[in-house]
Order: C-alpha cells, then structure tokens, then sequence
C-alpha cells in the first residue's frame, strides 16, 4: 500500500483527542518511512513520522501546537482497511506521551 500523496480526514475520535473532523493530514511516504503535516480545528500545527510495518499498518509518533500553544505528542498505531470506493481507512489507537498517558482511538479517511 502506498501512502505517499495522500489527504485524510478525522471521521471519528474519542473525547480526550484533539484531532477532528477540521483536521487534516498530507501524508508522505519514501519506501517505508512515513510522514505527515496535520492542521485544523484544534490543532495549529502537527507532525508525524514513522513506519510503514509488513501488513500495511502505521507505527508513528506525533507532535503538534494546539490553539491553548500547547505541545502535545504521543504515538499511534494505524491500521488500513480498503473501502468499497477504494479509499483507505485507517483505524488508530493512540496514547499521549505526557504525565497521563491517557489512550485513545480514531478513525480517519481518504479525501478523494
């Protein structure tokens, strides 16, 4: 699966993430390095970067200014599945990396 040049969007997240439907992802990917720029909603700036696993599956950490100029980060797991349209779905469980460690769950999809 190749990530590289592709736009997402949150459709889904539980209450304590600050990822939403106004939030969008650019993801890159160089053979099995993946990296993204994120913004919107409640987040002013955000980055990601990691790997692209055998199965398709993301492992990364992130980083981003919140609009409270917060830094926030923490690391997620991402899983693909394909939809009928042939978009890519990706369903994510994440932890903060701060004092907390609360986790989470999202999902996010492909705009066309």
């Amino acid at each position: 699966m190749d990530y590289n040049g592709r736009k997402f969007v949150s459709i889904e997240n539980t209450e304590n993430g600050e990822v939403s439907s106004k939030t969008i992802f650019e993801y890159k990917q160089d053979g099995n390095i993946i990296s993204a720029a994120y913004s919107g909603g409640q987040i002013l700036k955000g980055a990601l970067v990691g790997i692209v696993k055998e199965n398709d599956c993301l492992e990364f950490r992130y980083n981003h200014v919140n609009r409270n100029n917060e830094i926030r980060g923490g690391e997620c797991v991402s899983t693909p599945e394909i939809l009928p349209d042939g978009r890519i779905r990706l369903l994510e469980k994440w932890q903060w990396l701060d004092a907390e460690r609360t986790e989470g769950s999202s999902v996010i999809e492909e705009i066309k």
